[in-house]
Order: C-alpha cells, then structure tokens, then sequence
C-alpha cells in the first residue's frame, strides 16, 4: 500500500512549510504514528506523523526545503510497490521544494531562547573559530542562516560554521544568539551610583539595496495584520495612569516574597479583570452580529528575531496574578524556542502589547483578528507631578487601546480604560 506524505496545516495561519528534518532517512521502516519529520510553520516547529506503514521510499523536500500546505513531500510504500508514476506526477501536487541548500536541524529537544537582555558585566564567552571564507572572502553560509544572520544583526564572519566543510548553517545562527556576550562596562564618575543597563536591543544589519527573504511568518504578519488596518476602523484613546501603588506593590513582592513580577503581569491582570466588566471589548465583528466571549484569553506579544508572536494565557480572568506570571514566562520562553503548540498561539479574545523595557512612552499598536481591541503599554517612567499642590516624584505609565469602532464606541473604550486604571492605582485588588 503506498501512502502519501502530504505537508499539513500545522497552525490555522499556516500557507507553507520548512522541513527542517526529517527523523526517518529513506529506506527506513516507519509506522502510523510515527514521527517522520520536523515543520517550521509561520508560528512553530511542528512534528509532522506519518499517516501509514511501510518503508519511506523517498523524500521529496529536503532538510531546509519549502513547501506549499498539501504539497507532496515523501512516500512510504512497500517494497514491491511501483512509485515511479507517482513521482512523475508529484509537481500536480503542488509540491514546491526550494532549491537552496539544506538548512541544518532545529534540535528537537529544548534549546536555550534568544536572550532578552544584557547577561551581567564580566561574563565571558568562548569564541570559536570564524567560518572559512569562500570565494572573495566571501563567508560559506546557507541562505537561510544568511537570513537570519541579517535579521538579528550577527556578523557571520564571527560564527563558526558547522555544516560541511565549515558552512555556517541555521543551528549555528541559533547557538550564537543565543549565547551570552561580554559587555564592557562604561567608565562610572567617581562618586556617582552606577543605573542598571536596559535590554539591549538588536538592529537589523541590512546591506543597503539588499532583498531580505521573507521568512513565513513574516508573511503570515503582513497578510492578516494589512487586512486588519484596512478593514477594521481603528481608532485609539490614550490614558496616563499613576504607578505609584503598582511599583510599590511589586517591590514588596519582590524582596518579601521573592515573586519576580513584571509591570506586564500587572497589566495583564488589570486587563483581565476588566474584560468582565466589559464584555463587549471582549468579543469580535463577525459581519451579522457581534460575538461576545465567555472566556478571557490573553493573548502577550513576543518579540522574535523573524517577527512576533502572541501566545496566549487562557482564562486568565480566573486565575492569580502569580500564576499568570509565571505562565508567561514559559509561553515567552517556547515561543523563543519555537516550541509552542497551536492551541498556545490561538484563540486570543484580546492582546496586550508592551514596549515599555524599551523605554517607548507610548504607541499605537493594529488590533489582531478577529479581536476587536488591543492595548498598547508605554513605560513605566519617573516624572514630576502635582500632588496637594506640591511639585513631587511620581510613576506614571501611557496605554493606549486601538478599537474596532465597528464593536466598539469611544465612551465604551475610554469607560474600559477608566476601569484599567482604577485596579492598576489601586493594585491589591489584583492580588484578590
């Protein structure tokens, strides 16, 4: 019996596919539920299972080819079975493998996620030998490692390439970024308290004139976040919000309890609690009626070197401010790995966008479909304020919520947002 290996929809926005290995080389005995291969969609990794028992006769799409959902990407097949009219006929299918050459393996186990910050002055790191240069100088690297070097600004000549005869492959883009770089620390006046460093932010290194390769996510972003601006009637309301009680709050959790919140966690309660209040930001246009949701899934913002992602904390209306932060701290870390399962990354009812690490006072942020609203939180910032008619210190934050104004009017979101601020300048009640 011969059966078709069909590239899958491995996430709901998924249009194409990375093979990024394959478990079972040719010739290799394989079973109905085995793993037969690795799937970079335009979300995740994804392990793709065969469907059918025999031998896998041949693979069509290599490690680092690309292919169109439905496309034919391998057969498995007894040995006695003819698949030579099958593989004549496989361009019918679709099947669109790239000709560049194989990308090396994305591990399958956990690797260690892109760093989000400065590691701590004094930390050394082993440099391993640069790869060897080809032609011209010109640094052997695979075009996807090519990519990927010039989105998250890593100077190939500095990696070391372990692909064949010293080519620079995916994995050692992977490894470098994700190991951690000295930083050498700024001369202090004497006298003068040293102010802890912000994340460093990587910039994109492009060659002016050049083509960056669209990665699939990349497009997946481009696709539904352009039918997002240009169909759904935006509009956004600004409010400032006194931190004070916030920053206090999480101080005290931090030395007494040893509870690493984030400003974001607290917003993302805040916003939760308030959805209750207001269901009707919780819903989405259906184009006959507007649905509301019985359930409060956030979904959190993740930058990555490729694009963004928003994993999502389920019923998070239910659950404690604890339980909440630490949830986003996994789902952040596999999104960063690419491991996060489909349910992890859909299903959002409403998404929080938080730029504040970067020092962004405030911004506008395009409300992810089918939602209706997403908030956008600028920093958490020092600044003089009237207090009793007293010019003094305060902790002020900017979040701006962009509206569908299909579901939502602008009484309705500024009502929305006077209910976000009440629980953020009053914070215990979070903790309830």
């Amino acid at each position: 019996m011969i059966t078709k290996v069909v590239l899958a929809k491995l996430s709901p926005t998924m249009e194409e596919g990375t093979v990024v290995k394959w478990t079972r080389k040719e010739g290799d005995k394989v079973k109905t539920g085995d793993v037969l291969a690795e799937i970079e969609t335009d979300k995740a990794n994804m392990e793709m299972e065969a469907l059918g028992d025999g031998i896998l006769r041949k693979i069509l799409v290599p490690a680092g080819g690309k292919a169109p959902v439905g496309a034919l990407i391998g057969v498995i097949a007894d040995p006695k079975d003819d698949i030579d009219t099958m593989l004549k006929e496989a361009p019918g299918d679709g099947s669109t493998p790239s000709t560049s050459p194989p990308a090396s393996a994305r591990p399958t186990g956990p690797t260690s996620p892109v760093p989000a910050e400065v590691p701590p002055t004094g930390a050394s790191v082993e440099q391993a030998p640069p790869a060897p240069a080809g032609p011209a100088g010109r640094v052997k690297a695979s075009p996807l490692a090519r990519s990927m070097a010039a989105q998250s600004n890593v100077p190939l000549a500095s990696v070391s390439g372990s692909g064949p005869g010293g080519r620079i492959v995916k994995r050692d883009i992977e490894s470098w970024l994700a190991a951690p770089r000295p930083v050498a620390p700024a001369p202090t006046p004497a006298g003068k308290a040293v102010k802890p460093a912000r994340p460093a932010i990587p910039v994109p290194s492009v060659r002016p004139g050049t083509a960056i390769p669209l990665t699939g996510m990349r497009r997946t972003i481009a696709k539904r976040l352009a039918e997002s601006k240009f169909t759904a009637p935006h509009f956004y309301v600004t409010v400032e919000i006194d931190m004070d009680a916030a920053v206090s709050l999480r101080e005290q959790l931090i030395e007494s309890e040893d509870v690493k919140l984030s400003y974001n966690d607290l917003v993302l309660k805040a916003c939760a609690k308030a959805l209750t209040r207001f269901p009707t930001v919780n819903a989405s246009w259906t184009g006959e009626t507007i649905q509301t949701h019985a359930e409060v899934h956030l979904g959190v913002a993740v930058s990555l070197p490729e694009g963004l992602i928003t994993p999502v904390v389920r019923d998070a209306d239910r659950k404690p401010l604890v339980e909440i932060s630490r949830e986003v701290k996994d789902l952040a870390a596999r999104a960063r790995d690419r491991k996060l399962k489909p349910e992890e990354f859909s299903g959002s009812t409403f998404t929080v966008s938080n730029l504040g690490m970067m020092d962004v006072t405030e911004f506008t942020a395009i409300i992810n479909p089918p939602e209706s609203a997403i908030l956008a939180v600028g920093a958490v910032r020092k600044v003089p304020v009237v207090k009793a008619d007293q010019v003094a210190v305060g902790h002020r934050m900017k979040v701006t919520l962009s509206s569908d104004h299909r579901v939502v009017d602008g009484a309705l979101a500024a009502q929305f947002l006077a209910e976000v601020r009440r629980l953020l300048e009053r914070p215990v009640s979070l903790l309830l």
